[in-house]
């Protein structure tokens, strides 16, 4: 059992969300987090961070301190405001004590001065993502009917086990991750595939169809929902 836990976590990419208003560095740090095996998003400003969040889950949250909008300090203190409980990191040149209080204050877990060495950058990503990897797998989500199980990947639906493939689990935990929300199709590529996979929105679909024949009963009311235009969204 700890050997299949083990590898389900090692399968399972981290997501992180890296906002900072200078593109260079932006485009810089997205590579190599990528090259390293993280799956990233990134936002260019304090207020299009927010809405990241909203729409998808985030292990790690990277934020410059200084950003057009809102700050890293205040989109720091909103996530925390609104619930959200993965890692925060902040990056500023701003390297006095009291600024470093602030930065933990407002609900970072780590702080980080510019200019850096992407080394060390690197070594915090992962002994932030791997607290709070260890905190999501001790955790079964569930929602409604069905349980998530991420340490296993494995779903339930009313305590009954349901036969899912890898991608399958994949996206259905995704979509339950975001429950109520819609998922454009864009995102879930990106997420089950990678930005680089080689899949085309019909694959998905395919994929989509498949997963409903599992996870709903005939005569019940549907949970996956295809919203025209736009993605899936899954209500329990």
């Amino acid at each position: 059992m700890l050997r299949l836990r083990m590898q389900a976590q090692e399968e399972r990419l981290t997501m992180l969300l890296l906002a900072e208003d200078d593109p260079k560095i932006g485009r810089y740090l997205v590579k190599f987090l990528q090259q390293d095996g993280y799956n990233v998003d990134y936002a260019a400003n304090g207020a299009e961070a927010l809405d990241y969040v909203k729409m998808n889950v985030y292990e790690l949250v990277i934020l410059d301190w200084m950003m057009p909008e809102k700050d890293g300090i205040s989109v720091c203190r909103e996530l925390r405001k609104n619930g959200y409980d993965g890692g925060i990191l902040m990056l500023t040149a701003r390297d006095t004590l009291e600024n470093k209080v602030e930065g933990l204050e407002a609900g970072a877990d780590d702080y980080l001065v510019k200019p850096f060495e992407y080394r060390e950058l690197l070594a915090r990503v992962k002994a932030l993502a791997r607290r709070s990897r260890k905190t999501l797998a001790e955790d079964i989500l569930r929602i409604g009917p069905f349980a998530v199980d991420r340490a296993t990947m494995t779903v339930s639906k009313d305590g009954c086990h349901l036969n899912l493939s890898k991608r399958e689990y994949q996206i259905f935990q995704f979509l339950l991750e975001n429950h109520g929300r819609v998922v454009p199709r864009e995102t879930l590529l990106d997420r089950i595939w990678g930005i680089d996979g080689e899949v085309t929105a019909n694959n998905l679909d395919a994929h989509i169809r498949l997963l409903r024949k599992k996870v709903e009963t005939k005569g019940e009311q549907k949970h996956i929902l295809n919203v025209r235009g736009m993605g899936y969204k899954l209500e329990a």
